[in-house]
């Protein structure tokens, strides 16, 4: 018998069969909108909107970054905390610090205030705008609000805030800040009202009448309230520098790069927020919470030129100042709020895309309008910004240098044993001196140094924050690219390490030496610390699991703790002595002094003993501070795993050749620390962060489908919005330039630019067409063309076109044209530039935005290539695959 197919003839004239099929498709999709409902339910509720209807406020977030919380300066911190916890029970208030008065004073507010430590902090303990940014960021709530921590708020900042909240687009707020000299009013017991000196209550409207002749707008002053809604669109492109909050010009950049960007829409609230700070003798000076002799020296000028430089570096401060007159303001009239653009006259109402004119043509008499417009005039008179410029603090020829001399730096950053961790780099191991160092902040290590190489790598840790010094006496002519194990470049290097160990263990110092590329799980101090004076205690670089660990020269002088005392100097002393006189690196001379040329002072598989001074040299234990060839951990599927099972203290990055493989291996194992896009330590609360935005992205995708799920944070019709945005989307890159960075990130255009213009905005990167990596030798534009609208192209380093130009193209070693331009004054320019192929980036962003998801294994591929003369022998070919090159 003959089987019917369901697409015979039989079935497809068959009604019921028709009808059993619509069934299940029916049922089918009704399952899948059961299926996502259940889905939303289960979101926490900061995926969703806090509501489905237009009713109701927005929540808001107060963030500040408070100085302690004692004498005068404390007394104003508390003031200003408390009138912001009165505005409304639905507040929240974050506080940036990591000083233990600042937990105190919020463990009395229970959760409306919390502390957030894990943002960056300079070694002196002021934070970083940047950081803090980013964390506000990273909120939830509808709105954040970022003021200065002595800035006392009134209840029409939530007024305000309630009308900005219904824009139906994303907007940026700013408000200047006045200052009271006489404010003779105090806050009841509840927060709630303000009291006179009799304390009795005075209503807010008296209290905003007292203040109203001191009324200024001074955008000069830079403290100032910036509030922003939590919508689609950043606060304005590219990347935000690390300035020092509250040394200058950090508010000013962010407004000028936000009315550039034209991406929110900027406006002026002064005349609808009352916000004002008490007058206080140190004004102006945000003293850190580092040791109090610190705050002394120099008044820490060096902070404000930090910011002046980087105001001058990056963004169109320098270059394109925007005009703070032609900001359009926020004022109220006759009860009602209005934007007025005093440049053009213009005035509309919140939420009215007309102009007053329009507006007002239904009103019977014309006294309101008359009372209106004579409103307008008034404020209109009150605008003092004309006049107001930044770019004079922008002009500053002082070089960027610490007022710290190297024993200030030891006596206030050394641990109570007397113990400093050093580091020792050049501006080309930049990135993996940040890990290195964000690593050491995530595990509570604050005595740490820096020794810069170069000028390049002093700046960049001057701008960073890091407690750094220069070595007088090291190399000039670093490689940036090959100062790899075995070149002439890392023989100079290196023997600039065991000086400057040597002259800090002069000075009376312990100290503990650590390469940039040794990762620290847990503070190994604890353990080194116990083995006393006399011994100098050091990784070893043996690769076979089994026998002597103390072999002729498997001493690591990478990771070595040296205790200060006599005999430790003098053995250091014949070190630098015989790396001096040789013609390889320090390391062989570790081992061929102190252990004896090929071993001849050894004392069992662990230990040598040098006959001369008595020091005994003792080799660390492997499974506790493994190096890079040891059981091949760096092959392992979860590095971090296999190493904290094995109870690891560090992990060393070596027996690899190359600051590209080391950097590669480091971030695509996960055991890297620092967010080089954001120029920023990476924090947990980052990924809940980019969490929260790919599941918002994930969701979005729905809404065409399922109209009734609210993915976004401002109350709006969601089917209409959504596809009114992406009309939006899809116009803007018709008419404008895009810029695509490595990651994805874009920048916009509204008008052709020439490549020039990215090329010294970017120095050392090469600007191309989408074509460049299948013809890369006619997608690199030169200088002078120009890039146009409705058009893509590329951000990509140099040294990524000249692997890929190296392929394809027939004229090998030639350079591309549209890169010559991005190297004048590198020196200067190339602060902070991201020198990482676009492939480490793309991954590196890939790891630290989201987890990875069912065990996606993306570990670089195994190359065959191996060193000729030093790489380690082994049973297992697969592992020497990995091992490239010699130990560093």
């Amino acid at each position: 018998m003959e089987l019917l197919s369901v697409t015979s003839p039989v079935f497809r004239n068959n009604k019921a069969f028709k009808v059993g099929l619509r069934l299940v498709w029916a049922c089918g999709f009704f399952l899948i909108l059961v299926s996502f409902y259940a889905t939303t339910q289960m979101l926490p509720s900061q995926f969703l909107d806090h509501s489905f209807t237009d009713s109701g406020s927005p929540t808001i977030t107060i963030f500040a970054a408070p100085r302690p919380f004692s004498g005068s300066v404390g007394a104003r911190q508390a003031l200003a905390v408390r009138s912001w916890l009165g505005l409304s029970a639905d507040i929240a208030v974050v506080l940036f610090s990591q000083d233990p008065s600042v937990f105190a004073f919020a463990g009395a507010f229970s959760s409306r205030v919390s502390v957030e430590p894990n943002i960056d902090f300079t070694f002196l303990s002021t934070p970083f705008f940047h950081s803090m940014v980013e964390r506000s960021l990273a909120s939830s709530s509808d709105i954040s609000v970022l003021v200065d921590a002595e800035v006392i708020l009134l209840p029409d900042l939530i007024s305000t805030l309630d009308h900005v909240y219904k824009l139906d687009q994303d907007w940026f707020l700013v408000a200047s800040t006045r200052k009271v000299s006489n404010f003779p009013f105090q806050l009841d017991a509840d927060g709630k009202y303000w009291l006179t000196v009799d304390s009795r209550h005075i209503r807010t409207e008296k209290l905003q009448g007292s203040l109203l002749h001191r009324w200024q707008w001074n955008y000069c002053e830079e403290r100032m309230l910036l509030a922003w809604n939590n919508g689609d669109f950043p606060l304005h492109t590219g990347v935000l520098p690390p300035f020092l909050t509250g040394k200058g010009l950090h508010n000013h950049w962010v407004i000028n790069e936000a009315l550039l960007s034209d991406f929110r829409f900027v406006f002026d609230a002064s005349g609808t927020i009352s916000n004002f700070h008490l007058n206080g003798q140190d004004d102006g000076a945000y003293k850190s919470t580092g040791d109090s002799k610190a705050h002394d020296v120099e008044k820490k000028i060096w902070e404000n030129l930090v910011n002046s430089y980087l105001g001058a570096l990056y963004g169109s401060l320098s270059f394109h100042e925007a005009n703070y007159s032609s900001l359009v303001k926020l004022v109220i009239c006759d009860g009602r709020y209005l934007f007025v653009n005093m440049a053009e006259d213009i005035v509309y109402p919140v939420g009215y895309q007309r102009s007053l004119s329009n507006w007002t043509a239904g009103f019977s008499t014309s006294r309101r309008k008359k009372k209106i417009f004579d409103c307008v005039d008034y404020f209109k008179s009150l605008d003092r910004t004309k006049n107001c410029s930044m770019k004079d603090q922008l002009k500053s020829s002082a070089p960027l240098s610490l007022p710290f001399s190297l024993k200030f730096l030891l006596s206030t950053r050394a641990d109570q044993n007397n113990t400093i961790a050093l580091a020792i780099a050049g501006y080309s191991y930049k990135d993996m001196l940040m890990s290195w160092v964000c690593r050491l902040r995530r595990l509570l290590i604050s005595n740490f140094l820096v020794c810069a190489l170069d000028p390049e790598m002093y700046e960049f840790s001057v701008v960073q924050g890091l407690p750094v010094f220069k070595d007088s006496f090291a190399p000039t002519n670093i490689s940036f690219d090959d100062c790899h194990f075995g070149t002439e470049c890392f023989q100079r290097v290196t023997k600039v390490k065991s000086r400057v160990v040597l002259q800090i263990l002069k000075l009376g110092y312990h100290v503990l030496l650590s390469d940039v590329d040794v990762y620290w799980f847990k503070n190994p101090l604890p353990v080194l610390n116990t083995f006393g004076p006399a011994v100098l205690v050091a990784q070893s670089d043996e690769y076979n699991i089994t026998g002597p660990i103390n072999l002729p020269r498997r001493l690591n002088s990478g990771f070595y703790y040296a205790h200060s005392d006599a005999l430790m100097i003098a053995a250091l002393e014949k070190v630098v002595k015989h790396a001096a006189a040789s013609n390889l690196s320090e390391q062989p001379s570790f081992y061929d002094t102190l252990c004896g040329e090929g071993g001849a002072n050894r004392v069992g598989d662990n230990r040598c003993l040098e006959p001369e001074t008595l020091l005994t040299v003792h080799f660390l234990d492997r499974d506790r501070f493994p190096n890079g060839a040891y059981q091949g951990l760096w092959d392992e599927r979860n590095v971090k795993a296999a190493c904290l099972k094995k109870g690891c203290f560090i992990l060393h990055s070596n027996w690899i050749s190359g600051r590209t493989k080391k950097l590669e291996r480091q971030v695509l194992s996960g055991l890297w620390e620092y967010d080089i896009s954001k120029r920023m330590c990476l924090q947990s609360w980052q990924s809940t962060k980019y969490a929260r935005d790919w599941l918002l992205a994930m969701l979005k995708r729905f809404i065409p489908l399922f109209g009734f799920i609210r993915t976004g944070s401002r109350r709006r019709k969601a089917l209409g919005d959504a596809s009114m945005s992406l009309n939006l989307n899809i116009q803007l890159k018709d008419i404008t330039v895009r810029v695509v960075h490595a990651g994805g990130r874009e920048e916009l255009y509204h008008n052709a630019i020439p490549a020039s213009q990215l090329l010294k905005k970017y120095p050392g990167m090469c600007v191309a067409r989408p074509e460049v990596f299948k013809n890369p030798n006619e997608s690199i534009l030169s200088p002078e063309e120009k890039l146009l609208p409705g058009h893509k192209y590329y951000i990509i380093p140099s040294t990524t076109v000249q692997k890929v130009k190296r392929k394809h193209s027939k004229k090998k070693g030639e350079e591309p044209a549209g890169c010559k331009e991005g190297r004048t004054g590198k020196k200067l320019l190339l602060l902070m530039q991201v020198e990482i192929s676009q492939m480490v980036l793309c991954v590196l962003q890939r790891i630290t935005t989201f987890p990875r998801v069912g065990g996606l294994d993306v570990r670089r591929k195994k190359t065959t290539k191996e060193s000729n003369n030093s790489s380690p022998p082994t049973k297992s070919q697969d592992r020497v695959r990995n091992w490239i090159g010699s130990p560093a």
